[in-house]
């Protein structure tokens, strides 16, 4: 049955039986003694996976667009001028966003599977001497193409120009499964949410907000109540909510934590990381190609790979699900139909793994693809064994 089967889209992500009985709780009393004890440790060890000791968590009923809005609302006012690249689906989805809320957007137009362009973007801001630029937005972990973007390499640019714009980060599919220094990267507002690397059910935006930009919502004009950062931050200095909590997000929050630091942060990172490489060693052996244009643009969630010319990549997704019982990702805009994606990331093994690459590879031996079955399930279980052969031994 499909139920038992793992999930191998970019997010949402499987749910671990332990954070199911987390989130499985009877309704409480959100302003009683038992909530609040539970919530600001949640905020407090939220902090450690954003990697800030500056920055203050807020937590939202929301997905994670719901926290785009919340970023831009907060600190923005109609007709201030952000720069955003679009290089993937939801690069351009900010930027609809912005555009929406009545602001100048400045948009850099970029080959989807390449990154973001940095240098580009640092010519622009060191250009712009009168800081008519008020926000630079950024795609961390592009899920459409797979592609990831170098957001210290961000900060050093709008270091050397001198700019003083504020800088959002979209981290929803890369936060709590690939490294992210928001501190160290002088980030300003980092958006993630409850469905991808927490392992949760949908529905809690989790932001990161910088002394910087709490500061500039003082000027900000957009109308903001229900993402108001003034309200929510004045109801959790007391451990409470300005309004009803997601009650069982939050708890299954606390949970999900729990599970993140027992494994190691540390630890976390280096799963994605090997899960990533056996994918891409079997798209190698499949002999086809992947969106990402090069190594260093490799997401650690998700890898977006071309079918061949004549093929359909829904037909692939359909067929792995009616016939396997088992989710791949599709192609998203202008890759429709022309890709499949495998989602690496949350609650995932490399024998959960091996187990996607064997199913999407029968339903292309199915659909006559040009591989050879097994060929990718092989290389993969030799990367797995070789890179745990070489990882240090675990204490007795």
């Amino acid at each position: 049955m499909s139920s038992q089967n793992p999930v191998f889209i970019p997010g949402p992500t499987n749910i671990p039986d332990r954070l199911r009985a987390a989130m499985n709780m009877q309704t409480m009393d959100h302003r009683a003694p038992g909530f609040v004890e539970t919530f600001r440790p949640v905020l407090e060890d939220t902090k450690k996976v954003f990697g800030t000791t500056a920055g203050e968590v807020l937590l939202f009923p929301a997905s994670g667009t719901g926290g785009w809005e919340a970023a831009v609302t907060n600190t923005l006012s109609p007709g201030d001028k952000v720069l955003v690249a679009r290089y993937g689906m939801f690069s351009a989805k900010w930027i609809d966003l912005c555009e929406r809320h009545g602001l100048d957007v400045q948009v850099i137009d970029c080959k989807w599977g390449s990154g973001m362009p940095v240098s580009q973007m640092g010519e622009i801001l060191a250009a712009d001497t009168g800081h008519e630029i008020k926000a630079v937005l950024a795609t961390h972990n592009e899920t459409a193409t797979g592609v990831r973007s170098d957001i210290a390499g961000l900060r050093k640019a709008m270091d050397a120009a001198g700019h003083p714009a504020l800088l959002f980060v979209d981290a929803v599919s890369s936060l709590a499964s690939m490294p992210f220094e928001f501190d160290g990267w002088g980030v300003d507002i980092a958006v993630s949410g409850s469905q991808k690397g927490f392992m949760l059910a949908t529905g809690m935006a989790i932001l990161c907000v910088s002394l910087k930009a709490l500061a500039a919502t003082k000027t900000a004009k957009l109308p903001r109540t229900f993402f108001d950062f003034h309200d929510m931050l004045q109801a959790s200095v007391n451990g409470g909510f300005p309004y009803t909590p997601p009650l069982g997000l939050i708890f299954g929050l606390r949970e999900a934590l729990k599970m993140l630091f027992e494994e190691g942060l540390d630890k976390v990172y280096a799963r994605h990381a090997r899960l990533g490489e056996g994918v891409r060693r079997a798209v190698a052996a499949w002999g086809l190609k992947m969106v990402a244009e090069s190594p260093d643009l490799y997401s650690e969630t998700v890898t977006a790979i071309y079918v061949p010319d004549g093929f359909d990549a829904n037909a692939l997704t359909e067929h792995a699900v009616h016939e396997y019982g088992m989710s791949f990702g599709g192609g998203l805009g202008q890759l429709n139909g022309k890709v499949f994606r495998i989602g690496h990331l949350g609650s995932l093994t490399e024998s959960m793994v091996l187990s996607g690459l064997a199913t999407i590879e029968m339903a292309m031996a199915d659909l006559d693809y040009p591989i050879t079955l097994g060929s990718g399930v092989a290389a993969a279980q030799d990367y797995y064994r070789k890179a745990r052969a070489a990882a240090p031994a675990k204490a007795a």
